[in-house]
């Protein structure tokens, strides 16, 4: 019976709401804090080149000292890059970021990625997500998790 839940596990007011069964015995629900990390932003392509900018929220419970935000990308980077401070490069199509600090029901610093393609692509796809949360659990994953497409316009696509 390995990873199920305990009877009554999850059922509000339970006794064992918080206990989840293993082939070891009762795993206590974790006890960390917990918040919201969301990310609003737009995206724009132009030629070789992608703009990004992005700003990071959370909606609590608790405030966070940073987080990670990872984009990634359909389309290949440069091999060369000028990224924002924070930031560094993870891989031929991926760059993560530090929020800074994410205060209870506030936002964390603006992010600006101005990134050269390794090649000039019709459209490329943005993928947005946490890469590390501080630490904390995020029980609602659909505000920072986005998928957006970006065309060769130059007009900006916002999240």
């Amino acid at each position: 019976m390995a990873g199920l839940l305990a009877l009554g596990a999850g059922v509000p007011g339970s006794a064992q709401a918080s206990d989840r069964v293993s082939d070891r015995g009762p795993v206590p629900a974790w006890d960390g804090p917990e918040a919201d990390v969301a990310y609003h932003g737009r995206v724009a392509l132009s030629g070789a080149r992608l703009r990004i900018w992005l700003v990071p929220e959370n909606d609590g419970p608790a405030a966070l000292p940073n987080a990670t935000v990872r984009v990634r990308l359909s389309a290949e980077l440069a091999d060369r890059q000028e990224l924002a401070e924070g930031c560094a490069r993870a891989g031929l199509r991926e760059v993560v970021c530090e929020t800074g600090p994410l205060p209870l029901h506030g936002r964390g610093r603006h992010i600006g990625l101005r990134l050269e393609l390794r090649e000039q692509e019709p459209e490329v796809a943005v993928r947005v997500d946490t890469w590390w949360n501080g630490g904390a659990t995020d029980r609602n994953r659909t505000n920072n998790e986005h998928v957006v497409l970006a065309l060769d316009t130059g007009d900006a696509y916002a999240f």
